[in-house]
């Protein structure tokens, strides 16, 4: 490889690590082609390309992205896997902890997630979750789980009380007369006291006060 050949490889490996947020790296030393070109074909599959470039061209790519990160896992021949933005790293990193369990020579060093450096340890317990989809929907199910069951408690509150208005005017509607005109003015008006209006017998003792008036004034004239 020339001058322009690896310039023209560290330029492209620095772009890859300046936007890659989480790869993961593994020691191919002793995987056969035919074994490297199956797991890069795997790995396609969930949205991950798979790198082997010697680790002199890694590193330079490395300090030029500013992928401090990277440098503490460049020990040996490194195979690099770049998981794209709608890449799903959890079924990346179960193809290569497969890869590994089946070829019994790959070995899973580690990997970089958000500029933080994850251990190969990591990267297992990442394989033994379940696939991206499955995990997506138990976090929403976690998630819409209680706000329907708060829902519930809130509403069942005002659907009582709606209920017991409504009882309350259909009440006094089935007792009819001026009551039922008046259910809906109950919550607005309040009842006056006893004695601010006029009764009948009021009204009565009235009138016979002023004929008593009028009998008396004709008899004086």
């Amino acid at each position: 490889m020339d001058k322009n050949d690896k310039e023209r490889v560290v330029d492209e490996l620095t772009a890859k690590l300046q936007s890659a947020e989480t790869l993961f790296v593994a020691d191919y030393r002793g995987l056969t082609m035919p074994q490297i070109d199956a797991l890069r074909g795997k790995l396609i599959e969930h949205g991950a390309k798979l790198t082997v470039v010697k680790n002199t061209l890694t590193r330079r790519a490395a300090e030029a992205a500013g992928a401090d990160a990277l440098l503490t896992l460049l020990e040996g021949p490194s195979a690099i896997a770049f998981i794209e933005a709608d890449g799903d790293m959890v079924a990346v990193a179960k193809a290569l902890a497969d890869s590994a369990k089946d070829t019994k020579v790959l070995e899973i060093r580690g990997g970089v997630m958000q500029g933080r450096t994850i251990s190969a340890a990591d990267v297992d317990e990442l394989a033994k979750l379940p696939p991206f989809d499955v995990l997506r929907g138990q976090v929403l199910g976690a998630i819409i789980g209680p706000l329907q069951s708060l829902l519930g408690l809130v509403s069942a509150p005002l659907q009582n009380l709606v209920g017991l208005i409504d009882a309350r005017i259909e009440q006094l509607q089935s007792q009819g007369g001026p009551a039922a005109d008046s259910a809906q003015a109950e919550a607005a008006e309040e009842p006056e006291a006893p004695g601010d209006e006029p009764t009948q017998a009021d009204a009565t003792a009235s009138a016979a006060e002023d004929e008593s008036t009028e009998q008396e004034q004709e008899e004086t004239e």
